[in-house]
């Protein structure tokens, strides 16, 4: 299955900055990006937006994408426990699923 053009746009963008580095038309476009996906979202969307993934939460893009990804029929489409050296939000993601 291919990945929808909304979902690919914002892949596209890369991860999301740091808060502190993030300029207000970035998070401004991410976000509108973000919220024209509707879910449920695919296991090759799912899977490919986990590179969104930024260093904090991004305003709360980081947690509107975490809750999107949890969208996935089965959940999220983790395979194993991330390693402590992994993003904190695919760490967060495999917690809340395995909870």
């Amino acid at each position: 299955m291919a990945i929808r053009p909304e979902v690919q746009k914002l892949i596209n963008l890369g991860a999301f900055p740091a808060s502190s580095d993030a300029d207000e038309h970035d998070i401004d476009q991410r976000g509108a990006i973000l919220t024209s996906i509707k879910p449920p979202v695919t296991r090759e969307e799912a899977l490919a937006l986990l590179a969104c993934f930024g260093p904090d939460e991004a305003f709360g893009l980081a947690w509107a994408l975490l809750h999107l990804i949890e969208t996935i029929p089965g959940g999220p489409p983790l395979e194993s426990k991330p390693a402590a050296s992994e993003n904190e939000w695919i760490r967060r993601l495999w917690d809340r699923s395995h909870r």
